[in-house]
């Protein structure tokens, strides 16, 4: 498909024109990262990061999201990119995670990380690469019930 020209999307990081119900549907019913996410948790992730929307421009409507997490000076953490089905396969999901690296970027921040499983290639168009040396990353994890 084509790209669908810039004027008919627009990416902003005003929290106040995020839909937060909007949000929480397109992650906990069909985001496999996010499948089961409460509308709490998903609200206390909104509250606590720096967030971009995609919005129609002549609607407004929200059609895509991305959070960052982020603290402005050393290090980011882009996740929960997400596009509404009816505008993927227009490169909006690269517009954002672009949008992300363009603000992101005069803050002197050193990296920018994300993990996913099935979207490299659009990250690939922004810059994103896969880590040099994997081994030197670890994480712990929670093992909660339920928890997503």
């Amino acid at each position: 498909m084509a790209d669908i020209p810039r004027e008919r999307y627009e990416i902003s990081s005003d929290p106040a024109r995020l839909d937060p119900a909007r949000i929480h549907h397109w992650l906990s019913t069909d985001a496999y990262w996010a499948l089961g996410r409460t509308r709490e948790k998903q609200d206390l992730a909104i509250a606590g990061s720096l967030n971009f929307g995609a919005y129609e421009s002549t609607s407004g409507e929200q059609v895509g999201y991305a959070r960052v997490v982020t603290d402005h000076a050393t290090f980011a953490w882009l996740c929960d990119v997400y596009v509404d089905r009816s505008a993927r396969g227009h490169g909006l999901g690269t517009r954002l995670a672009t949008a992300v690296r363009d603000h992101l970027a005069p803050t002197g921040i050193r990296r920018l990380t994300l993990a996913t499983d099935d979207a490299h290639g659009v990250y690939a168009k922004v810059g994103f690469q896969p880590l040099k040396d994997p081994e030197k990353w670890m994480y712990f994890r929670f093992d909660r019930p339920g928890a997503v």
